[in-house]
C-alpha cells in the first residue's frame, strides 16, 4: 500500500523536477500565464513521459489528479475580477 503523500513536492518528484518550495515557485512564474485552452499534459516544456504521466494521472482519476490539477490552475491566468 502506498502512503506518499500526493502534493506539489510530490508530483514534482515524480515529474524528475527539483521539489524544493522555492523550485516549484520559479517553475510556476517561468511558465505562468500558460494558454487556458491547452490541456496541461500538451504544454511544450513537457518530456513525453511527463506528459504521458499527466494525462494519465487525470484521465485515471488516480491519487495524482488532486496535485495535478493544483499545478494546472496555479500555471492559468488569473481570473478576471468582475
Amino acid at each position: 500500500m502506498e502512503t506518499t503523500p500526493h502534493n506539489l513536492s510530490t508530483l514534482f518528484d515524480q515529474l524528475g523536477l527539483p521539489s524544493d518550495a522555492l523550485a516549484i515557485q520559479n517553475f510556476i512564474h517561468g511558465h505562468r500565464p500558460f494558454d487556458p485552452n491547452t490541456p496541461l499534459q500538451q504544454a511544450s516544456w513537457w518530456t513525453p513521459a511527463q506528459a504521458e504521466f499527466l494525462k494519465q494521472a487525470i484521465e485515471e482519476d488516480s491519487d495524482w489528479a488532486e496535485p495535478v490539477d493544483e499545478l494546472d490552475a496555479l500555471l492559468r491566468p488569473a481570473p478576471e475580477a468582475s
